[in-house]
């Protein structure tokens, strides 16, 4: 699926992770670049990346994606290979991880990828910065789909 933005620049998304916002009540989205070896930009090129389990920390002042697995490339000898579970440092501006350290930290909130796409030929991640849902609050939001998915399916007839 590939979208022009408003500048011409292509975006092409390449992997999703929707068991997020069933877990997570997103209040917002940063756009962040992710520092990459080569064969983990060939993997992800192919769409070999897996964001369910995948959640960022902090270092210092540094944000370090974790537990995200990128598949080693299949083309390249086993010497040249990345490690599928690393930790990955995001690209954000220092301001912006001083603002979200210090949100987190009071409110009690956690930063999820939400997908990675390529945006030209640059690689980049969308991050959600979200507060954990209930079983009740899942429950609701599986309502508001059922219900809204039959609407569409009416409309359709």
């Amino acid at each position: 699926m590939q979208k022009k933005s408003s500048s011409n620049i292509q975006i092409k998304m390449l992997a999703q992770n929707k068991y997020a916002r069933f877990q997570y009540e997103i209040m917002d989205t940063i756009e962040a670049g992710i520092e990459l070896l080569g064969t983990e930009v060939k993997s992800i090129r192919n769409g070999k990346v897996n964001l369910r389990d995948g959640y960022c920390s902090f270092n210092n002042y540094e944000i370090l994606l974790k537990n995200v697995h990128i598949s080693p490339h299949t083309n390249v000898g086993a010497f040249f290979n990345h490690e599928p579970l690393r930790e990955r440092r995001l690209l954000i501006h220092k301001k912006e991880i001083i603002k979200l350290k210090s949100r987190i930290e009071k409110k009690g909130l956690t930063i999820v990828p939400l997908s990675i796409y390529l945006k030209g030929s640059w690689i980049k991640l969308k991050i959600g910065v979200g507060k954990g849902k209930r079983l009740h609050d899942k429950r609701q939001t599986e309502k508001k789909n059922d219900i809204n998915k039959e609407i569409r399916s009416a409309l359709v007839r």
